[in-house]
């Protein structure tokens, strides 16, 4: 006899909102309980019993798809989730990297002194409408300057000397805690924001941070690697980890797998804060000396005439999803162009790259730094110091600098009669800026007519637009490039020029409003 299958009761278990499960708990009502018949009023309290069973079981199901979408790293949109999922794979996600620029010391002519330029001497671009102050410091070792030897600037009349300084705080010295001589000890900086650059050598990694183990007044520095996995019981090693709030901890060994401090050790930490896109500054910006009394004392001034570059906030989580795969692909090796263009990206400061074989053992990185403009020479160290232990022994690996190629345009646009010229200048202005801004563009990227016809007259009020001039290099006569297209080289990026009439890459010559 078939099994009678009549008597039970199906389920939606896919119900899994709140109006779906109070749904499908009505629907039970006249099978289970057959008596009651007012269950859809809103005063019964049955129905206010299935309400709030409905209200739970909707924040149930919220709590299991989020466990379910951060067990994944596709679906995942925590950082904390995402830095746990690389973890497994060795990627670290990148903290955020300071922008640097070269300085220039403005000297009275008549200054002989001998005065020194000190570690974490501080320059700073005043505050504005737009931004708020941002701070510049010296990072190199303490260098002597003699005032005397130095030649005066036939333009400025002054002497001058030129250093480079970075973006961020340097923080001496700040104690820790003090070991208790167990296994695994961890210990938190206290301020977020750490500038980790670390790159490994042969006598482990080199970084912005420095650990110093003092013990009855001996010191020691131990040395970062990324993982404690390789480390010997009596290396004094150390790794990081960095959080979804940017704190960083460090962790000590176990004496198996590193070293463990001394019980009633001291330990310090050093170590540089900041970084982040809002450091990268036009050029003249910094202008202002807070923190270097040797140099306010012989009336000294700082200048730049080159753009602040490089800076770039902390790695995102898109950033992170799309090349952890990549790097991880590559083994931490670069053999391929892919593998190049992956593991470069993955250096702080870098926004684009484009890799070129240029010789039989010579590979060509064109870089553009996070925000635009062209390498300093800090990112140029890094990057090679970065690619030293990832690179073929045989195989020599040079920088070189994006081409950045100006496009000219101008447009003619006619308003209906009740919009104004000068609003309506300013929205079609900031609509153009989009298609040639920096994170919108990559190398070698053609440049279309059609596109700056669709942003012009996607703005409320515009009438018609003429474009009469189209084109990638300057010239006397007005052109427009043969068929609405700019080819662009592999190595070439297009930006928007900057110059007057020009305002984002567009003159706009307006007709019609009022």
């Amino acid at each position: 006899m078939a099994n009678d299958t009549s008597s039970y009761q199906v389920l939606d278990y896919m119900a899994r909102d709140y109006d779906s499960i109070l749904k499908s708990m009505r629907e039970q009502v006249p099978n289970k309980l057959p008596e009651w018949t007012d269950f859809e009023s809103e005063s019964d309290f049955g129905n206010v019993l299935l309400q709030l069973f409905a209200h739970m079981g909707d924040i149930l199901s919220y709590y299991q798809d989020r466990i379910a979408n951060e067990s994944f790293l596709g679906t995942a949109r925590e950082r904390r989730s995402i830095i746990n999922h690389l973890q497994l794979i060795g990627y670290r996600l990148s903290t955020a990297a300071p922008a640097a620029v070269k300085l220039t010391l403005n000297i009275p002519a008549d200054c002989n002194d001998i005065v020194t330029l000190y570690k974490g001497n501080a320059f700073a671009a005043p505050a504005t409408k737009e931004r708020a102050a941002v701070r510049y410091e010296y990072t190199g070792e303490n260098e002597t300057i003699d005032c005397s030897s130095l030649s005066i600037d036939s333009e400025s009349g002054f002497k001058t000397f030129q250093f480079l300084a970075e973006e961020g705080r340097f923080i001496q010295d700040e104690v820790i805690g003090v070991s208790d001589g167990t296994p695994n000890q961890r210990f938190s900086l206290g301020y977020a924001g750490l500038i980790l650059r670390s790159f490994s050598s042969s006598e482990g990694e080199r970084s912005d941070i420095q650990i110093d183990i003092d013990l009855d007044g001996v010191v020691k520095t131990w040395r970062l690697q990324s993982t404690l996995a390789f480390s010997m019981e009596d290396r004094e090693e150390y790794s990081i980890d960095i959080d979804e709030n940017d704190f960083a901890t460090i962790t000590f060994g176990d004496g198996a797998f590193g070293k463990i401090p001394p019980a009633n050790a001291e330990i310090r930490a050093s170590y540089r804060i900041g970084g982040g896109g809002h450091g990268n500054l036009p050029k003249k910006s910094i202008d202002t000396i807070i923190d270097a009394p040797d140099l306010a004392l012989i009336g000294a001034k700082v200048a730049h005439k080159e753009a602040a570059t490089g800076g770039s906030d902390r790695e995102s989580i898109e950033h992170a999803t799309a090349h952890a795969p990549n790097v991880f692909r590559s083994l931490n090796r670069a053999v391929t162009k892919a593998d190049y263009e992956a593991l470069a990206v993955k250096c702080q400061g870098v926004g684009k790259v484009r890799a070129e074989k240029t010789n039989w053992n010579t590979v060509t990185l064109y870089i553009a730094p996070q925000g635009g403009g062209y390498m300093s020479d800090i990112l140029k160290s890094d990057l090679r110091d970065y690619f030293a232990d990832k690179r073929s022994i045989s195989t020599t690996v040079e920088f070189d600098d994006v081409k950045y190629v100006p496009i000219y345009v101008t447009a003619n646009v006619t308003l209906q009669g009740y919009y104004s010229q000068t609003e309506k200048k300013r929205e079609i202005e900031a609509a153009v800026a989009e298609l040639l801004a920096f994170d919108q563009i990559d190398f070698g990227d053609p440049v279309y007519l059609s596109k700056f016809y669709e942003k012009i007259e996607q703005v409320e009020g515009v009438e018609f637009a003429t474009v009469t001039e189209f084109r990638r290099e300057e010239h006397d006569a007005l052109e427009t490039a043969p068929l609405g297209k700019i080819e662009l080289e592999p190595y070439e990026l297009a930006e928007p020029v900057d110059e007057s009439p020009y305002v984002d890459g567009i003159q706009v010559i307006i007709q019609g409003g009022y």
